[in-house]
């Protein structure tokens, strides 16, 4: 899975649709886990789907 940070406007629509993928740091930057197994596909896809700027991709 990938962030565009160049799309990324901070909306934390992912942090909400995947809470267990996305989060905010302190420091408010955005983090996030990269490699995801079959069990957290379906919220990395909901992550994608509610991202206003649709800066997630999901490889493979």
């Amino acid at each position: 899975m990938c962030v565009d940070m160049k799309k990324c406007q901070y909306h934390g629509q992912c942090v909400i649709a995947a809470p267990d993928l996305f989060s905010f740091a302190e420091d408010g930057s955005l983090k996030w886990v990269e490699t995801i197994d079959d069990s957290l596909r379906q919220q990395a896809e909901d992550a994608a789907d509610v991202c206003p700027e649709q800066a997630i991709t999901l490889e493979g």
